[in-house]
């Protein structure tokens, strides 16, 4: 068993850097031309830029989040970029979240599981899937608890759809994400940190406002990652609501940050040192932002 697991860390991350999360989602349409045209192929631009990213935003980000789907795009190369992105972001003392949004009972659970939290893949935390029931959540916690890991899963999301299923009424009146939280604070109650959350906490997207005060009362021992910030349409106001006495949360924010270079005047011969301070610009200004906005609620 590992001594301080992973949400005890995020939320030092928190308290020291501020709630800035990274959102490595990267394309190679969001490498600079001149990278790519010098790489050996797009996977190795890819990994290039994610470094220079990460050496450029380590101070003020809380943690990155690898959104896998765009590393399978490029086969086992990019895949390779993948594991290297998250073990150079991991060798610098950052935090990585994994995000796999896996979803799958028993035996094939364990596996992911074993996938994620150990080995060339292995991160601090991963996101979950919980529609097929608990079932798909459970045999993470093991291999979390011997790694140090920790998972965000998904409750209420920042998509449009997300209205069609997770806003539901179940038999008690509840809505069905409200009935994902329930459960999800079940786990936080049993397996805590010490610093007040689970060690699973749950995905709520920033970007329904009216109900953001609500799900942080109700949830209040349930860390956050926040998505919908940004290109999504949520601001610091959103994301502030749904942070606890400043902290509880982290913000994530992926092409906001990282084709910040691309707004950028004077860009056509842009290369990673350019987009990595432009990168640098957008998340100190999100962090201050955020920052102002939760130092006005505490």
């Amino acid at each position: 068993m590992v001594n301080t697991p992973a949400v005890d860390l995020l939320f030092d991350s928190v308290a020291s850097k501020g709630h800035v999360c990274v959102g490595l989602d990267t394309s190679p349409d969001y490498v600079p031309k001149t990278e790519m045209q010098k790489a050996p192929s797009a996977a190795q631009a890819v990994l290039a830029f994610n470094t220079a990213l990460i050496d450029a935003t380590s101070d003020v980000a809380a943690c990155y989040k690898v959104q896998i789907a765009y590393y399978e795009e490029m086969g086992l190369e990019g895949l390779a970029a993948y594991a290297k992105t998250i073990e150079y972001a991991r060798k610098k003392g950052c935090l990585v979240i994994a995000d796999i949004k896996r979803g799958d009972i028993a035996d094939t659970a364990r596996c992911y599981a074993k996938a994620h939290f150990s080995g060339a893949f292995k991160a601090d935390f991963v996101t979950l899937s919980p529609y097929m029931g608990m079932d798909s959540v459970e045999p993470w916690i093991s291999e979390a608890q011997n790694s140090g890991g920790g998972a965000f899963v998904l409750m209420r999301t920042s998509n449009p759809g997300m209205k069609d299923f997770q806003y539901l009424e179940t038999t008690d009146g509840k809505k069905l994400y409200n009935k994902v939280g329930d459960k999800l604070t079940e786990l936080a109650c049993k397996y805590a940190g010490k610093k007040g959350y689970g060690l699973f906490g749950a995905v709520v997207g920033c970007t329904e406002r009216q109900e953001a005060s609500d799900i942080r009362k109700n949830y209040p021992n349930l860390f956050f990652l926040i998505p919908g910030y940004g290109t999504q349409g949520g601001g610091a106001q959103d994301a502030a609501l749904l942070l606890r006495e400043g902290n509880g949360g982290v913000v994530n924010a992926s092409r906001s940050i990282i084709t910040a270079w691309q707004k950028e005047n004077n860009n056509e011969n842009a290369d990673n040192a350019f987009a990595a301070q432009s990168a640098r610009k957008a998340a100190i200004k999100m962090r201050d932002e955020i920052l102002h906005e939760t130092n006005g609620r505490t």
